[in-house]
């Protein structure tokens, strides 16, 4: 009699311990079911989230314009500037300088200005930015798209950059399937790499930095502007040129 009671009391704590074993496989296998839905939930949500809303861009005139250059490229003066589309300062020179400095010495003739990113200056997205706008370029808007990125620069924090690139060129009526295919093949990046190869070439250390070059008597001379100066700066360093120049 004794021996059974054991029994049943050995098969009991058994069966208890099975429940137990059991209780926590299925509350292992739902943590990790939760973890894994977490997971996937992170990585497709910047995709399905709301799009964020674009600060239209101020209207600025820029005369001759060829993909990222504007004026005539015969001017005596040429200013390249390099910028990285996440740098305050280059936007800051966007908001504060560029329009006087098109609406007069590009427009009157004196300066032939041209873009250039600075390749992965500022980390890989400042590259796939500037990588969007030679891609908007290839459908004659890369200043839109330059002034857009600009204007909205910071304002949708956690979005992806290409899909945040997207939004603009819809704002901007490109061509979805053109200027995606374009994005997602890299197709400038060559492009964005020169940019920075040249500008280390030409001495820049930082953005925005602009080099203006010019020629006297045969000998081409060079002035770099650093930094997000007023116009009155551009005014003062082109007026100088022009007159060694005898302008």
């Amino acid at each position: 009699m004794t021996s059974t009671k054991e029994t049943s009391k050995r098969q009991a704590r058994r069966e208890e311990l099975r429940r137990r074993d059991q209780r926590s496989r299925l509350m292992g296998l739902g943590l990790i079911s939760i973890g894994a839905i977490f997971i996937a939930f992170l990585i497709i949500y910047p995709s399905l989230k709301p799009a964020e809303t674009i600060i239209a861009t101020e209207a600025i005139t820029r005369p001759s314009v060829e993909l990222n250059a504007a004026g005539n490229p015969d001017a005596p003066i040429r200013i390249e500037e390099y910028s990285d589309f996440q740098c305050s300062h280059c936007a800051s020179f966007y908001r504060n300088t560029e329009k006087e400095l098109m609406d007069t010495l590009v427009a009157d003739g004196s300066v032939y200005f041209v873009y250039n990113s600075f390749g992965d200056f500022m980390g890989p997205e400042s590259a796939q930015m500037a990588g969007a706008a030679y891609c908007a370029g290839d459908q004659g808007k890369f200043w839109e798209m330059h002034d857009v990125i600009l204007s909205n620069q910071g304002n949708a924090p956690g979005t992806a950059v290409d899909r945040r690139m997207v939004e603009f060129a819809e704002f901007l009526d490109l061509d979805q399937n053109a200027f995606e295919s374009c994005l997602n093949d890299n197709k400038f990046q060559d492009t964005v790499d020169q940019d920075m190869k040249d500008g280390i070439a030409d001495g820049i250390k930082a953005t925005p930095s602009f080099v203006m070059t010019y020629t006297v008597n045969g000998e081409v001379k060079t002035k770099l502007i650093e930094g997000s100066q007023p116009y009155s700066v551009f005014k003062q360093e082109v007026e100088t040129a022009l007159a060694e120049m005898g302008q």
